[in-house]
């Protein structure tokens, strides 16, 4: 008669350990039916379920024996059958990833991210650092740290809100993804331009050196967190830019900070071979310039009017607004022979919100509150390479990029 046995062995890792233990099993003609392993510094824990046939205990005895040789404890757990088949008709029930984020990880955070996994009726089946081991004395500031949860079950309508409730009071970013084909393979990347991967609203610092800085830096405050019509307010921002002189946008040009994380973000993805594009509300002489400096493959911005070495007040069509971004990240997904499953797109402000609904993944980056709420994720804590996390690469992955 077969039994059903868990093995948990756990000690020092060292070499051969698992190796050993399965060439034992093997030799006792032993099912292995499911193994799970992990090393969390130094230490091992090994689960193996094995269908035992013959006599359990000589099975039992020898694990007893070698186990006290290798210097690892190894405990054994019976599984009824019933149990089993409980567990095989798992097999296809929904699978999430949530990912937490945070400058540093504290067992506070991780304690309220899982009462409320818990109390949303969802399994923990794993767990793993995606970011880098971190130097104790390594400064907040720039320090990153995530951990990724693989979750079984169906979430509860509340799940999501719990979570964005505590994101704020703790400092932390949580985002949750289905665990499906298409998370293991986006293809395209579509950013924001203004306040995503820079730091600044480009019409912004444009007026400063109109004159009018004060009063366009409250239009576009506002049209950002949904209170004005994107393109009326551009209209009327760009009308109160007219007579600035070319040589201005250069000027302020020079003085464009990059978002935390932009650089390294773009030479992983351009090393990974991911599509790239820029679809921005702003304008096509910063776009283009990013474009050269990261390597983009694609940018869609509107553009100023021209003429005789000034700014004319006006903005030519076709306008980027909030449709124009959907449709164009629908055109390029197309074009790269890709489902919109596959696209991430990224952005901050209410006019980003159409085409962070249909991407595949949509993540609204350091967002106004009405953005962050609507968006089906959003990172506020961290860089623009947190990014890579949610795409489930680790850093140990990136050292020799």
């Amino acid at each position: 008669m077969n039994e059903l046995v868990l093995i948990s062995v756990s000690g020092e890792d060292k070499p051969g350990i698992t190796a050993t233990i399965s060439k034992l099993l093997g030799s006792l003609d032993v099912d292995i039916l499911d193994v799970g392993q992990s090393v969390i510094h130094n230490h091992l824990s090994l689960g193996i379920l094995v269908n035992v046939p013959g006599i359990l205990e000589d099975v039992l005895e020898a694990l007893r024996e070698q186990s006290e040789r290798l210097g690892v404890l190894a405990r054994f757990t019976p599984v009824s059958e019933e149990s089993y088949e409980q567990w095989v008709g798992l097999q296809g029930a929904s699978r999430y990833i949530l990912t937490l984020l945070a400058r540093r990880i504290k067992a506070s955070h991780i304690a309220t991210v899982c009462e409320i996994i818990a109390s949303s009726g969802l399994n923990i089946d794993n767990i793993i650092r995606l970011s880098g081991r971190v130097p104790l004395h390594e400064s907040g500031e720039s320090s990153k740290a995530c951990v990724e949860f693989s979750l079984r079950g169906e979430p509860d309508e509340s799940f999501r809100e719990q979570l964005l409730a505590v994101c704020a009071d703790l400092d932390i970013d949580v985002a949750v993804q289905e665990d499906g084909i298409y998370r293991r393979n986006r293809r395209l990347i579509a950013f924001d331009m203004d306040s995503t991967l820079i730091k600044t609203e480009v019409i912004d610092e444009l007026a400063v050196e109109a004159g009018v800085g004060a009063e366009v830096a409250d239009i576009t405050s506002r049209a950002m967190a949904g209170e004005l019509d994107f393109s009326m307010s551009l209209a009327k921002r760009v009308g109160l830019l007219k007579g600035l002189p070319v040589s201005a946008l250069a000027k302020v040009a020079d003085r464009l900070p990059l978002m935390e994380g932009a650089e390294h973000l773009f030479k992983t993805l351009n090393h990974l071979g991911y599509k790239t594009a820029i679809l921005s509300g702003g304008f096509s002489y910063f776009g283009k310039l990013l474009q050269e400096k990261l390597g983009v493959d694609y940018v869609y911005a509107n553009e100023l009017e021209i003429a005789d070495g000034v700014l004319t007040g006006r903005v030519l069509n076709p306008i980027v607004d909030a449709d124009r971004k959907a449709d164009l990240l629908k055109q390029l997904a197309d074009k790269e022979g890709i489902s919109l499953q596959q696209t991430i797109a990224v952005g901050d402000g209410a006019n980003d919100l159409a085409m962070l609904d249909i991407a595949g993944l949509g993540i609204a980056f350091h967002a106004k509150p009405l953005v962050r709420e609507s968006a089906g994720h959003a990172i506020s804590t961290l860089g623009l390479d947190s990014l890579l996390y949610l795409m489930g690469i680790r850093d140990k992955e990136l050292h020799h990029i």
